[in-house]
């Protein structure tokens, strides 16, 4: 018995020791929205600071985890007075929420380079689980460190409804959010 939990519990090591862990390149990613405004045109937006990290063991990033975590004070539309009502009671209401996350639950191939990203998506004190599109754009090595590094990007749409995310009716401001990131990461 002690010889099968002792086997156990190194291929439990081993497997762990496999783990690669990435960080984000904050000055070589970014992540946006668009919206619709009164059915008419789109209004883009992103956040300004961010932290997102990826956990894989295997090359292909099939067994990959995502975490991402968003400082909802820092978003940016362009529009001063726009970006103080986003902030405000009305819609992020930042100040009492001031963070949006998302961990990964499981991905699944499609083909070579393109995967969907199921997880949890907590934004406004609520968390709801969301199916994104991800992209591997590649890997690559830092020139300048000689470390690997991975770029993907994703892309997908919520609902702000679900999430409890503006009062304004859908012809002003649609329910329906495009969500467009790219990120560059950097193997530790």
């Amino acid at each position: 018995m002690k010889k099968v939990f002792l086997s156990v519990a190194i291929l439990f090591a081993s497997l762990a020791s496999f783990a690669q862990k990435w960080s984000v390149d904050p000055a070589h990613s970014k992540i946006g929205f668009t919206v619709t405004h009164l059915m008419l045109s789109e209004v883009d937006g992103n956040f300004k600071k961010f932290n997102a990290s990826i956990t894989s063991s295997k090359e292909d990033f099939t067994d990959a985890v995502f975490a991402l975590s968003i400082d909802a004070t820092t978003i940016d539309t362009d529009n001063e007075m726009r970006d103080k009502h986003l902030k405000s009671a009305d819609f992020f209401d930042v100040s009492t929420y001031p963070q949006i996350n998302f961990t990964s639950k499981s991905i699944s191939k499609i083909d070579a380079k393109n995967y969907k990203v199921n997880g949890d998506l907590t934004m406004h004190g609520v968390t709801k689980p969301v199916s994104l599109n991800l992209t591997l754009n590649g890997v690559g090595k830092n020139m300048r460190t000689q470390k690997p590094l991975a770029g993907f990007k994703v892309t997908g749409t919520i609902n702000r409804k679900d999430f409890g995310v503006g009062t304004m009716p859908s012809a002003m401001v649609s329910e329906d959010i495009e969500i467009r990131a790219v990120g560059e990461f950097n193997k530790e």
